[in-house]
């Protein structure tokens, strides 16, 4: 069956048809749900955070769009063991939302990043890495002034020793504490990374290696998608 796979708009959001183009794409059914719905849609398999500056980032990113009512229903999803993958703002509102680990402050060179990087898997398989090898080098667009992923170097270590650091930048890109490019949750079903997977799912795009983060997610969703009796 096609696993439904939420993705979440709120104000300020503009990656939100790319997400749901991607996991279409991808073989996944992709609903948009706004911020101000409470519940998501029944037999949903997935949640995707898009991109974008929500709310205008206004206080910090991702700080107002944590108190949206889609948020309650995402974390009571997440909490069931639901598989949530946040992408830039989205990473950014799940830190906020304390559903990861970790700040998003801005990049060290205090500028605007947008390019192609390479991001090396830490951890695979997950449900957003099973597509991967350990040590694989992905080539994913950035696009973000607030990147930069901070924690203690207590934390850090701690997240390291439970595998939950799942991708690394290998080149330097924003100056986040031990280049850590995406993190997950103690129970790995929450994942959250500042590439975007979403613009680079073709050849055509220049790279289709985000089809291994997104197209993972579409595969662990599928598992989950209830069989009738």
């Amino acid at each position: 069956m096609t696993p439904l796979v939420a993705v979440v708009a709120f104000p300020g959001s503009n990656d939100v048809e790319d997400a749901a183009l991607a996991l279409t794409h991808l073989g996944a059914e992709a609903a948009v749900v706004w911020h101000g719905d409470s519940e998501l849609p029944a037999g949903v398999a997935g949640v995707v955070l898009p991109g974008g500056f929500s709310y205008g980032d206004y206080l910090r990113c991702g700080a107002i769009a944590r108190f949206s009512p889609a948020m309650a229903a995402v974390r009571r999803f997440a909490d069931d063991g639901g598989l949530v993958l946040g992408i830039c703002n989205g990473f950014q509102i799940l830190c906020e939302a304390g559903l990861l680990p970790g700040v998003l402050r801005r990049n060290r060179q205090l500028e605007f990043v947008c390019r192609d990087v390479r991001v090396r898997v830490e951890r695979a398989p997950t449900p957003f890495t099973s597509r991967c090898d350990p040590g694989d080098e992905l080539t994913i667009p950035v696009k973000h002034g607030e990147g930069c992923w901070f924690a203690p170097d207590e934390l850090v270590a701690e997240l390291d020793a439970r595998g939950q650091i799942a991708l690394r930048y290998a080149e330097d890109c924003n100056g986040s504490v031990a280049d850590v490019a995406g993190v997950l949750n103690e129970t790995g079903n929450v994942l959250g990374l500042m590439p975007h997977p979403e613009h680079a799912v073709q050849s055509l795009l220049g790279s289709a290696d985000g089809a291994l983060i997104l197209g993972s997610l579409v595969d662990a969703a599928g598992e989950r998608v209830p069989v009738a009796a």
